[in-house]
């Protein structure tokens, strides 16, 4: 299990973090909500322990994140790979870095799951769509499979068909796989669909954190509310479902 416990990240004077807590078991689904700055990214870096803690804990099991392995699906999927290499070899970098041989059956069957050919393998970053870069990516991120996925707006960098697809596919592979995934989007329709649980983060505070289906119907906070009824607004709530 992931455990956040009050951390605290500073920048200077400023605090971009300020006693957070949360908690997210395997086969769960986290979404971290809120406006841009609000800390959401700093909180992946965080977990990942990539942004030092100025105080407080994260843990997996009571142990350093670092020994679970999480994987990263990121915001800029084509940026997220080296464009001299093929996105085959960008793909086994995971097993590579850790010496660990690749499972054909399991290559294969993610391949599947997310329609992934070996044709579109064999091409590099520049050569592909947003959208198959991210599948990609997401295939990157599990080909290890690691107990914790963490995901930076998974769907901001794609069109609304493509985020359909692409939501759908992650939600598939892991009632599959079993992991824990934690999302931060600013995408409420998205974490509305497909989280258990919506963290509302807000100037580096959690203002809230609530199962989705509760969020959606009653927010706690006026912050929230406000959040809710803007994505009602929006058409957001409908979009991603």
């Amino acid at each position: 299990m992931l455990s956040v416990e009050r951390v605290c990240v500073r920048r200077g004077n400023s605090a971009t973090l300020q006693d957070v807590s949360l908690s997210l078991a395997p086969g769960r689904t986290l979404a971290v909500v809120g406006e841009s700055g609000a800390g959401k990214s700093t909180l992946i870096g965080a977990v990942l322990g990539l942004v030092p803690c100025t105080s407080g804990a994260v843990s997996w099991n009571g142990a350093p994140v670092r020994h679970c392995r999480p994987a990263l699906v990121m915001q800029e999927p084509r940026s997220a790979f080296n464009p001299a290499l093929s996105l085959h070899c960008s793909v086994m970098e995971p097993l590579t870095a850790t010496g660990t041989r690749a499972d054909p059956d399991r290559l294969a069957a993610l391949c599947q799951g997310l329609e992934i050919t070996p044709d579109l393998l064999a091409r590099r970053p520049g050569q592909v769509s947003v959208g198959q870069a991210q599948r990609v990516g997401i295939l990157r991120a599990l080909i290890a499979a690691p107990p914790l996925v963490l995901f930076d707006e998974p769907l901001s960098a794609l069109d609304a068909v493509t985020q359909k697809h692409t939501a759908r596919l992650i939600a598939a592979l892991q009632r599959e796989a079993g992991f824990a995934a934690l999302i931060v989007t600013h995408d409420l329709g998205y974490a509305a669909a497909f989280a258990d649980d919506i963290a509302v983060l807000r100037a580096g505070r959690i203002e809230e954190l609530t199962p989705a289906r509760a969020f959606v119907e009653a927010p706690q906070t006026d912050y929230g509310r406000r959040l809710r009824d803007a994505a009602f607004a929006l058409g957001a709530l409908e979009r991603v479902a």
